[in-house]
């Protein structure tokens, strides 16, 4: 799920919110904003295609999936879905994001992006549980590697879920 494209620093305005169980899970604004940022970086295609560690990945970042070529409809369902299996650990991890919807979004696109298990361990969330909540906003910025090697696509995107996590605080 690294995605290396360097894209504007703003997600792309959504028209109509995500359904399903993303929005049961996390709500409608939540919802709106974590799939406008995880699919702003993500970007998508349709058919599969390894992405810069050489995982193989299709639609938005999606590597859970049989290796198929996607129709855009799968592919957004894919994402909103795919984004609930992992706002559950993040909510699990750090329930003190519930109701917090800048964070909220910022964490679940980390979370999207690194893998929950890395997510569970990591600084973020550890500061977060402990009520730090710039400090674990600005410990985004840890997470810009893949592959061993600093990605700018990466950098943009922390920036990003960093501004975001830090608005309203």
């Amino acid at each position: 799920m690294v995605s290396a494209s360097a894209l504007s620093p703003s997600p792309p305005p959504i028209k109509k919110p995500p359904s399903g169980k993303l929005v049961a899970l996390i709500g409608g604004p939540a919802a709106l904003l974590t799939v406008a940022i995880v699919g702003q970086f993500e970007g998508k295609r349709n058919d599969p295609y390894a992405d810069i560690v050489g995982v193989m990945t299709v639609c938005y970042g999606e590597t859970r999936v049989e290796m198929r070529r996607y129709s855009d409809a799968e592919c957004k369902a894919m994402l909103s879905d795919g984004l609930a299996d992992f706002a559950k650990p993040v909510l699990d991890r750090n329930p003190e994001l519930r109701g917090h919807d800048n964070q909220l979004a910022a964490a679940i696109s980390l979370a999207y992006n690194i893998g929950t298990a890395n997510y569970r361990k990591s600084t973020v969330a550890r500061q977060f549980s402990e009520g730090r909540w710039k400090d674990a906003c600005n410990a985004f910025i840890a997470w810009s590697m893949a592959g061993g090697k600093r990605v700018q696509g990466l950098v943009n995107r922390r920036n990003t879920e960093r501004q975001l996590c830090l608005k309203g605080l």
